[in-house]
């Protein structure tokens, strides 16, 4: 039986801690993330395929037992995720469990606005408006060619997301959208009812503020 490479196997440029060390964690994935907090996996299962596995059944109202049923994921690990989940609860407000509004994008997106290259942040949402997660899909200069509908809407089914609110950053400081700015959000918008998953705003951040394409340009939505 053939089993996977284990996390310290793989080469430096993929390993999530040399990673973080290296860019900070925003360059990261969500699984990356968790797989640094677990540490190691099973046998035949690293921690990021574990961390991947966990993301499926993680939500705000999570618990120890219900993550214990997740193969692979003991008392220890399970209580380590809801202690961090708690903690930045606690330590940094209620976003992501709360209703997305364009001033909580801009908080949320505090890492990325003053950044001197443009990063397209997508905001996973319930059915009841709730924000789920937040991924980073590209980064650089944001065009058609680098914000595909399979890399935005891929982590929408995976979450079971109902909609989905998307954000990116000028660093120029003008918030102002671009022709390809409303291209791309129309091109979102088009691939989301395809799927039935709704495009609710997007979102212009920069030092200098915000603006939500629904407020400036309503009749793209």
């Amino acid at each position: 039986m053939a089993f996977m490479t284990k996390v310290r196997e793989l080469p430096k440029y993929k390993r999530p801690r040399e990673k973080l060390e290296r860019y900070g964690p925003v360059k990261l994935e969500n699984h990356e993330l968790l797989a640094i907090l677990l540490g190691s996996g099973f046998k035949g299962v690293n921690a990021m395929e574990l961390s991947k596995r966990i993301l499926t059944s993680l939500d705000k109202d999570s618990t120890v037992e219900k993550l214990k049923a997740v193969k692979g994921l003991g008392s220890a690990k399970a209580s380590k995720i809801i202690a961090m989940l708690e903690l930045g609860r606690r330590l940094f407000g209620p976003t992501i469990g709360s209703e997305l509004t364009p001033e909580k994008v801009y908080e949320e997106c505090g890492d990325v606005r003053n950044s001197r290259k443009e990063h397209f942040v997508v905001f996973y949402l319930d059915s009841r408006n709730v924000s789920m997660a937040r991924e980073i899909i590209s980064v650089g200069l944001i065009d058609s060619s680098l914000v595909h509908p399979r890399e935005v809407f891929e982590p929408a089914l995976r979450y079971a997301a109902s909609s989905i609110v998307i954000a990116h950053n000028h660093p120029t400081g003008n918030v102002e959208p671009s022709t390809e700015d409303i291209e791309i959000t129309k091109k979102l918008i088009h691939a989301g009812k395809l799927l039935d998953i709704r495009i609710q705003d997007h979102v212009i951040v920069s030092k200098a503020g915000w603006m939500s394409l629904r407020a400036s340009r309503e009749e793209i939505f």
